[in-house]
């Protein structure tokens, strides 16, 4: 993408917003039916999974806020919405539907927020802005699946909120390859910041 990233830089698009504290996570939908190709998984998600149990632990070491995300359905189904009409297999992910539950690896801990959502973004129709506000965040660092659909559309409601997003790029996986890194590109020029786990290991 080298044409197209020096016309967004030449139009000033990508300026750096940095790690402003106190920082807070958001793992958004790490959940057993993305963890399986099968279902809803593939791609890179298992090694976004994998090293995001790092990032999980430098989080809790750091005492900084965490919230995770799952989609899920009423059992009869009466939230159906635009998006499960675009994706029917979302009215499978139930409350006690295994499918949905977060993989053990990345568990939520008592005090850490877990967001309902049944929509995109874990941020609507949710407490998880006010949640944040809260706690005083200001830099939300961004895991999870999928990068071309969830995870863009959280950051970009997160930065409306007026958080500065950071998306850990090694710590958000897709189905595909080329949603993904076209993801990426574009929340790096006009949404956040992207960087691996080892840059914000180095920073924090």
């Amino acid at each position: 993408m080298h044409d197209e990233a020096a016309v967004f830089q030449r139009q000033g698009f990508g300026a750096g917003l940095g790690l402003r504290p106190p920082l807070g996570l958001l793992i958004i939908d790490f959940v057993n039916g993305f963890a399986d190709p099968a279902v809803f998984g593939g791609g890179n998600i298992p090694p976004a999974m994998r090293q995001s149990e790092g990032l999980l632990a430098l989080a809790r070491e750091r005492g900084w806020p965490v919230a995770h995300s799952r989609i899920v359905y009423a059992d009869d189904d009466s939230d159906a919405n635009v998006f499960s009409a675009k994706v029917p297999g979302m009215l499978t992910l139930k409350e006690n539907s295994p499918a949905s539950a977060i993989v053990a690896e990345l568990a939520p801990r008592p005090g850490e927020l877990v967001v309902r959502k049944n929509v995109p973004s874990a941020f609507f129709g949710t407490t998880l802005a006010p949640w944040l506000t809260a706690r005083g965040v200001q830099t939300l660092l961004v895991a999870g699946c999928v990068t071309s659909g969830c995870v863009r559309a959280s950051v970009v409601d997160a930065m409306c909120w007026g958080f500065r997003p950071v998306v850990i790029e090694d710590c958000v996986g897709d189905r595909a390859i080329g949603p993904h890194e076209a993801s990426l590109f574009d929340m790096r020029q006009k949404y956040a910041d992207v960087i691996d786990l080892a840059q914000l290991r180095a920073q924090v």
